[in-house]
């Protein structure tokens, strides 16, 4: 592809200037190409792309430009290309790269994948032993703090039409859980979450909007430290599956960001002294597992 590319162009495009003049291709490397296209030929923007070596070890990784362009120099020798985008079954390929060299996978056309099943309408409820609610803070500026809630329950109402269902997840905010107890016993402290007062975290959902293949946003109020703030789960539906005793699960990964200061978590007394001590963005992420209510 990139090579009908630069032959297209020929002289006219040495005259305006080929975009690739001044790229140094070190002399133990060579390029990797493809372009990657829908089943109706239209490229497919910021589709996600690794190259692997012989190995297995990632060496590069990305998006595709806005022309569905995959372009990398890497050293000669055996790769390997995963291409995904939402919505596409994964492609996969092999290139041989030699020294000055270029190898193109040419146009790749990834093909419709079909979306996983729904679950069936009806009440559901969240299994918590197979369940996770985590969450990733920059502590005092510097490194990142991983933690979780260990204690949560939940009901998710599934209707005909999936955009109508909704949700509603309670968390006991005192079962915070950094692996730290000192950290622990101060996170639950009137500094910041203020168990006594505030004891629970709560989200109600009110809309489940598809967004294509297996992503849905679900957005709803979550209150959080006394205070209610729309928020808006970005979700990957994961499919229904039996369990080890036959029982039907579903099964779906989300995340979300925060905002301290949304929630009146501003800890004066601390900052007062300089010391900003968990950032101002939180990270949640969230693997659920529903089941059959009863």
């Amino acid at each position: 592809m990139f090579g009908r590319w630069l032959g297209s162009r020929g002289a006219a495009g040495a005259a305006r200037g080929n975009a690739l003049t001044g790229l140094e291709v070190p002399r133990t490397a060579g390029v990797l190409s493809c372009r990657v296209l829908d089943p109706v030929n239209e490229v497919v923007q910021q589709a996600e792309f690794v190259v692997t070596d012989s190995v297995g070890r990632k060496v590069f990784g990305g998006e595709t430009d806005p022309y569905g362009n995959v372009l990398a120099t890497v050293p000669a020798g055996e790769y390997r290309l995963a291409v995904t985008a939402e919505g596409f079954t994964p492609f996969h390929g092999a290139a041989t790269v030699v020294e000055g060299g270029h190898a193109s996978l040419g146009d790749v056309t990834l093909q419709l994948s079909v979306p996983p099943q729904l679950p069936d309408p009806g009440e559901w409820e969240v299994e918590p032993m197979h369940s996770q609610i985590g969450f990733t803070a920059r502590h005092i500026g510097m490194a990142r703090i991983h933690g979780r809630f260990n204690t949560f329950a939940g009901a998710v109402r599934i209707a005909d039409r999936m955009e109508s269902s909704a949700m509603h997840v309670i968390i006991d905010a005192a079962s915070i859980d950094t692996n730290v107890q000192m950290r622990d016993d101060h996170l639950r402290s009137s500094d910041f979450l203020d168990v006594g007062r505030y004891p629970t975290l709560e989200f109600y959902s009110d809309r489940f909007v598809h967004r294509g293949g297996s992503r849905w946003g679900v957005t709803g109020a979550l209150t959080l430290h006394g205070v209610s703030r729309t928020v808006t789960l970005d979700t990957q539906y994961l499919g229904v599956g039996n369990g080890l005793e036959g029982e039907t699960r579903a099964a779906c990964r989300a995340t979300t960001e925060l905002h301290r200061e949304d929630f009146t978590l501003t800890w004066q007394t601390m900052l007062a002294r300089g010391i900003a001590a968990v950032g101002s963005s939180i990270s949640i992420d969230m693997d659920i597992q529903i089941v059959p209510k009863g």
